[in-house]
């Protein structure tokens, strides 16, 4: 998880992911959005797909990515299980206060 976190702690990697959460797009397409050298933006799409988070298609001489959900699975599961327990002491705190209101 850890090498997805740093992947993703990166400005430029998390808006890549951004790019291509949705739709599969070319290797120079992505570039393009950004202010670096393509030889850059290709370190960048590799160590994305290093870490799992994107999926990399060959059409001819075009690469062309896109998100892999899946690849995400591992951090969605850290932050609920972070969230869940003060989520639920927050839902049973507001309970408590709407049955105290009620009985007064």
């Amino acid at each position: 998880m850890l090498l997805k976190i740093q992947a993703l702690g990166n400005a430029t990697r998390f808006e890549i992911v951004k790019l291509v959460r949705e739709r599969e797009m070319a290797a120079g397409t992505i570039a393009k959005r950004f202010q670096l050298t393509r030889p850059a933006v290709s370190q960048h799409l590799g160590m994305l797909r290093e870490a799992g988070l994107l999926d990399e298609r060959r059409v001819g001489s075009q690469r062309l990515y896109v998100v892999r959900p899946e690849g995400f699975a591992e951090i969605v599961e850290f932050v609920e299980g972070f969230w869940r327990p003060r989520l639920r002491r927050l839902k049973l705190a507001a309970e408590a206060a709407e049955r105290s209101k009620t009985r007064k």
